[in-house]
């Protein structure tokens, strides 16, 4: 998938006026891209159009116009973007109440390590977490990472063929599993490898 530069950008003034509708296409292209693993687990799989949403709204928030912030923009996002043999994934444990959370965050310590995709027969493919840095500490884990999923031609190609996919996650305090992974975030992971 290719990369975003700065000529795929709005300026400041042209995204003011496009934002609210960008907003909700983002927002129902992002609905067919979560998977939710159990209660407190989501996958947000990443693309070119939600990448460059996340990019428009730093520029924004940040009234970043000068070229060379707007690099460092790109810079920062662009690796988030699958390469055409991977997927990536924003990682959400999300629990709201708040000691709820605390406490399963300290009990999760590891999961960004045990989470997978699985093609077919296939092996399990577990994500490769956090490259930009470790988001876990001995005491907790974040409720945020960024996971990348490498797969290999043949199970591209077996998606390609109509072979089936799965996910999930498999640390000792959380167990589960989808199968299959529903139709619509099939074909657009299926989009991703072309």
């Amino acid at each position: 998938m290719k990369k975003l530069e700065a000529a795929d950008l709005y300026s400041l003034e042209e995204y003011s006026r496009r934002r609210a509708q960008m907003r909700a296409d983002v927002i129902e292209h992002k609905r067919r891209r979560r998977l939710a693993l159990g209660e407190a687990v989501n996958l947000y799989f990443e693309d070119r159009l939600t990448m460059q949403y996340q990019v428009q709204e730093m520029l924004r928030a940040e009234r970043i116009f000068e070229a060379e912030g707007i690099r460092d923009e790109l810079d920062a996002y662009n690796p988030l973007i699958p390469d055409g043999s991977n997927w990536k994934a924003t990682m959400m444990i999300e629990v709201p109440d708040v000691d709820e959370r605390r406490r399963t965050l300290r009990q999760l310590i590891g999961i960004e390590d045990r989470v997978y995709v699985q093609v077919g027969e296939y092996e399990r493919v577990y994500a490769i977490a956090d490259e930009d840095l470790d988001r876990s500490t001995e005491d907790k884990t974040s409720s945020v990472h960024f996971l990348r999923f490498e797969l290999s031609d043949a199970m591209a190609a077996g998606l390609r063929n109509g072979a089936s996919l799965a996910a999930g996650v498999d640390h000792r305090h959380y167990d589960v599993r989808v199968e299959p992974v529903p139709p619509v975030l099939h074909d657009a992971l299926l989009n991703d490898l072309n």
